[in-house]
């Protein structure tokens, strides 16, 4: 009978068992499907660009992307939890953050472009964020965040939490200025520690694909270094365009590259471009893709102005092989050639998933002829510098003078027959930097303008004594034929408090680099056809950006206190009440009959038998009995007594009076 229940019993179990196993099996054949619609994307590409001044650009670009939280779920396999949860926890509509070693060369590299528009950072570390919380909300969300990265990045970006150090602008620096913050350090350092924690971000690290040239050496002898984080999120969209959240990483390196063999030499005219390979300037190849990336590409890009100079010079023939001409020669053969439409600039595709560790890649760019080609530069150059002298007052100037290019570029706003180019002006000034806002001037070609002629629109924030700093933002229309345009403010250099001083006070004061954008100037790449759809990298270069430049950092002197006088009078205080403490005690623990028979007895043994057997002898002549030696009295050993002690008293009475 037990045996017939349990029978019964299993068999009433069975049915319930069936339907758990066809729901496990539908529902994950539902996921499957769903995630062929919405996945996270991965991918990894790598820009290299000979520039005109014998060095070689790389630009390593990493994009991942999650579908939105709603349809997808809080689990992810690719994107970064770390991320994901600032996102969250902070209410994060964009943010980048950026670390600099180095300034990027405007003029010998290029400012128009959008590789340094969207690339070219300030030295140091720059952070700005836009929040999607009410307007009380913001300050609180950026010190935290602020503090989020800092441990995250293993840097200081904790020091950004002060109200002093960042900034909320209002429309020259973004155009989503709303609930928008912006912090610079741009004496933060940058080394390897920063590095490891943002390579931890990506899915196969330094340990396959792309990654693996990743040599800090190699890296950090560059002439420039910049590591960008760019992230924006959709998250918390109301107007329900929910397309998830979109990391960007990149890594900025400018190198200089070293001959391959005898393949540099040098000639009377122009001066042969050193032959490079991937080896010379990583020390490494690069042994196939991540395998979780979607795509894996290395770009070639060969500038306008330099294809232009290979055809002018009929050195660059069609009929011979794009990449192996009188010209230069590609150890390999790309897997695609893209033209762009406009300046006619060519980049040659590599795929990463036709090679492996036993078949390397390892790309060789061989020079056979001497070439000079220009980069594209903005409109204007802009430079800053100080004026004056001493350590009072001081001015800022901020100099915009034409380029090459920028002549040929007159397509601002024409009104009528006058032609003017419009130019923003973004400016961050600490607040022991006292500007005076009233002393702004303009000068055209050395001449002074009337303000309401060239400043269309203006906004100023001033400074706060250790609350804010001051904040500047101007919407400038300069002449299309001027020489040299140039802006100055006057200051007053602050004071201090002791405790605000750095270690390193005696070197100066930063100023923040000031950011130059000029919006009727766009920076894309147009390609002759749809070649971006698996090419993240061709993407962002074919959107439109503004162009945009950052200024030199201004370091300024301040006057500093002596801080040496505090360990003086430490130590002179710390002497003088040795001094007055030691005799004190030496004088009231003084047992002066003890010492005075102890002194007797020791003259007596020192001077020995002969003078008393003399005195005894002399007195034994003259019949009268010897006189024993005289001893001072009590009464005068107390009164030498009282005098040290009143003297001693005395010098640290005096001491303290004249020293308050």
């Amino acid at each position: 009978m037990l045996i017939s229940s349990l029978q019964r019993k299993a068999s009433s179990m069975a049915f319930p068992r069936w339907i758990f196993f066809f729901l496990l099996f539908y529902g994950h054949v539902s996921l499957s499907i769903g995630n062929d619609v919405q996945e996270e994307e991965f991918s990894e590409e790598l820009l290299l660009k000979p520039f005109p001044d014998r060095k070689v650009l790389a630009h390593f670009h990493f994009e991942s992307r999650v579908p939105p939280t709603e349809s997808y779920g809080r689990h992810h396999h690719l994107f970064p939890k770390a991320i994901y949860q600032l996102v969250h926890k902070f209410r994060i509509r964009e943010m980048e953050l950026s670390f600099t070693q180095g300034r990027w060369n405007y003029e010998r590299w290029g400012g128009y472009d959008p590789m340094p528009s969207n690339n070219a950072k300030p030295p140091g570390v720059e952070l700005w964020a836009v929040f999607d919380v009410p307007n009380d909300q913001v300050d609180a969300s950026w010190r935290n965040l602020s503090h989020a990265l800092s441990g995250l990045f293993c840097a200081s970006i904790n020091f950004l939490e002060s109200s002093t150090t960042y900034s909320a602008p209002v429309w020259g620096f973004h155009p989503s200025s709303v609930n928008l913050r912006y912090g610079t350090l741009p004496r933060e350092a940058v080394c390897t520690e920063n590095l490891t924690p943002w390579l931890k971000l990506l899915p196969c690290r330094d340990k396959a694909g792309l990654l693996t040239l990743m040599d800090r050496p190699s890296i950090y002898k560059g002439f420039y270094h910049s590591q960008r984080l760019h992230l924006s999120s959709t998250e918390f969209d109301s107007t329900g365009l929910n397309t998830g959240i979109v990391l960007e990483q990149t890594l900025t390196v400018v190198l200089q590259p070293s001959s391959l063999g005898n393949e540099m030499t040098y000639s009377s005219g122009p001066t042969l471009q050193p032959s490079w390979s991937l080896s010379s300037l990583f020390g490494r190849k690069v042994g196939g893709k991540c395998v979780l990336a979607k795509s894996s590409n290395v770009h070639l890009h060969l500038e306008g102005a330099l294809i232009s100079q290979l055809n002018k010079n009929e050195k660059f023939d069609a009929s011979e092989d794009p990449w192996n001409n009188s010209a230069f020669e590609l150890s390999a053969s790309p897997d695609r050639i893209i033209e762009e439409s406009n300046d006619r600039s060519i980049f040659y595709e590599f795929l990463m998933e036709n090679y492996s560790d036993s078949k390397p890649f390892s790309l060789n760019f061989v020079w056979k002829s001497p070439l000079v080609w220009t980069c594209p530069q903005a409109p204007l150059h802009a430079s800053r510098f100080l004026m004056g002298s001493g350590n009072e007052r001081g001015a800022i100037a901020i100099s915009l003078k034409p380029t090459k290019q920028g002549k040929g570029l007159q397509t601002a706003n024409i009104d009528g027959d006058s032609c003017s180019l419009q130019v923003v002006v973004f400016q961050v000034v600490p607040w022991y930097v006292k500007v005076y806002y009233h002393t702004l001037q303009v000068f055209l070609d050395g001449q002074p303008q009337p303000l309401e002629d060239i400043i269309k629109k203006i906004h100023i924030s001033p400074s706060e004594d250790k609350i804010s700093p001051g904040v500047m933002e101007l919407a400038l229309r300069v002449p299309c034929d001027v020489k040299l345009a140039a802006l100055t403010i006057e200051f007053d250099k602050g004071f201090l408090h002791i405790d605000e001083y750095p270690p390193d006070a005696n070197q100066g004061f930063d100023i923040p680099s000031a950011v130059v954008s000029f919006p009727d100037f766009q920076a894309s790449i147009n390609f002759s056809e749809d070649t971006t759809s698996n090419s993240p990298l061709l993407s962002r270069l074919q959107a439109k950006s503004p162009v945009v430049s950052y200024t030199e950092v201004l370091l300024v002197p301040l006057t500093t206190p002596d801080f040496s006088m505090p360990y003086n009078v430490i130590t002179i205080t710390c002497t003088v009440f040795a001094l007055y403490f030691g005799s004190l005690l030496n004088a009231l623990r003084r047992r002066i009959g003890l010492e005075e028979r102890y002194l007797k007895s020791k003259a007596a043994k020192g001077n020995g038998g002969l003078p008393l057997r003399l005195s005894k002898l002399y007195a034994r002549l003259r019949g009268r009995p010897r006189e024993p030696p005289k001893s001072s009295s009590s009464s005068s050993s107390k009164a030498k007594l009282l005098i040290k002690v009143i003297l001693v008293a005395g010098i640290a009475v005096a001491w303290h009076y004249y020293n308050g």
